[in-house]
């Protein structure tokens, strides 16, 4: 049995998580952070740990249902924790883990270009409709 380089382990690794192949398990986390809801959870968690009622009323729209599943979503792949405090009523808190506040950075600059390019994006779509 040969053992392999670092070089080589990184060119195996990349072989088995390629996105464009149809099988790659990458692709569920694709649709998984890609979700609108995901990205917003993930903002609105920066700044530090929030309670589910906190993140429902600071994300315009989203249902109390949307809510809990992408909180399980995200803390199923490592990306929040959720804390419960023993109270009456009972505290969960939600706080992104280093993972989380790694793709976290990531969406922010998705979010940015998004309300910076929004207004040329609109022009764009003004001009396609009017043929």
């Amino acid at each position: 049995m040969s053992t392999m380089t670092a070089d080589q382990r990184r060119a195996v690794a990349k072989q088995e998580f390629d996105a464009f192949m149809a099988a790659c398990p990458s692709r569920a986390l694709l649709d998984v952070i890609a979700n609108k809801w995901v990205c917003l959870v993930l903002g609105a968690l920066a700044d530090g740990p929030r309670r589910h009622g906190e993140l429902r009323r600071q994300i315009a729209g989203i249902s109390q249902k949307m809510l809990t599943q992408t909180l399980r979503e995200l803390e199923r792949d490592g990306l929040v924790t959720r804390e419960v405090t023993a109270s009456v009523p009972v505290r969960v808190d939600y706080e992104m883990t280093e993972l989380g506040n790694d793709l976290q950075r990531v969406v922010h600059g998705l979010k940015v270009w998004a309300e910076d390019n929004m207004a040329k994006v609109l022009e764009h779509r003004a001009l396609a409709e009017s043929g």
